[in-house]
């Protein structure tokens, strides 16, 4: 038996694979500690009675930064008025934006690719650019501090990416089943709620959490349009924490943001099932 030996020229190669796979993993590395830093900061600072932004392990852990955030004011009156606008404004862009993805998925006309491109440059238009016309429409139609009004609006402003990500959902739905649902006398929009969309379940839960996400975390919006105290959501009454002098309660801050972040969390495992699903197919095609 010989021992195979590698070519000299091959060596360089050999050594330049190995330092990029070294480099890739070095950035993964450092990309995965800029990740988990913020994370551990906000766990172990909120066990801490004397949090800083340094990230440490509590001398003496204590639960007395959630003993003093957990109040009507702070945590639970915020966070049920989230929960209204948030869940509000998603169910408003999930039905409007499968009424709208539809007949562009299913029709095709010379207006519908300027019309996806105005869809698309919907997505890229900042919030910030709007929002002062935007104030003063509602202070004219007198839907200024009113819970429904900033849920309609945030809805509109979340509406554009929600359509193209269900348009792309609902193109993956073969045409035959809508057309064997015909066959048997189902109407377009029986067809749209009792096949496309069933079908669809992984899209539309895509759709429904990210829409929940982008709104549960918005603060400039509910900020603007809505003036009374009680009506604040949680993304806005967060400021709470933050008083003069550049102080900050940082034990109760990681507190309150631990708390902040489980019905996001919540709301995904809940229906994370679905986003393995996929078409129900089974014996539905016509042959």
């Amino acid at each position: 038996m010989t021992a195979r030996h590698t070519p000299p020229g091959r060596r360089p190669l050999l050594r330049r694979a190995t330092r990029a796979k070294l480099a890739a993993a070095l950035a993964l590395l450092v990309a995965a500690v800029a990740f988990v830093l913020p994370l551990a900061w906000l766990l172990l600072s909120s066990f801490d009675a004397k949090a800083n932004l340094r990230v440490r392990v509590p001398s003496s852990p204590t639960l007395d930064n959630f003993s003093a955030v957990l109040t009507d004011d702070i945590t639970f009156t915020p966070m049920l008025n989230s929960l209204v606008l948030c869940g509000s404004a998603t169910l408003v862009t999930v039905a409007a934006a499968a009424l709208a993805a539809y007949p562009l998925s299913r029709y095709r006309s010379r207006f519908t690719r300027p019309y996806l491109l105005t869809v698309l440059f919907s997505t890229c238009l900042p919030i910030t650019a709007v929002m002062v016309p935007v104030y003063g429409l509602f202070v004219q139609v007198n839907l200024i501090d009113t819970v429904w009004g900033t849920a309609l609006f945030m809805a509109a402003a979340q509406l554009p990416f929600a359509i193209w990500l269900m348009k792309n959902f609902m193109d993956s739905v073969p045409v035959v089943l809508e057309e064997a649902a015909w066959t048997d006398g189902a109407s377009t929009l029986q067809t749209l709620l009792r096949v496309i969309l069933p079908l669809m379940g992984p899209g539309l839960t895509v759709v429904t959490i990210y829409s929940f996400i982008m709104m549960w975390g918005n603060f400039f919006v509910p900020f603007m349009l809505l003036l009374t105290p009680d009506r604040l959501p949680a993304s806005v009454s967060i400021y709470t924490f933050f008083g003069n002098y550049g102080q900050v309660a940082y034990g109760q801050l990681a507190a309150f943001s631990i708390l902040y972040s489980v019905p996001v969390i919540l709301l995904y495992v809940l229906i994370s099932r679905r986003l393995g699903g996929g078409f129900a197919l089974g014996g539905a095609v016509k042959g």
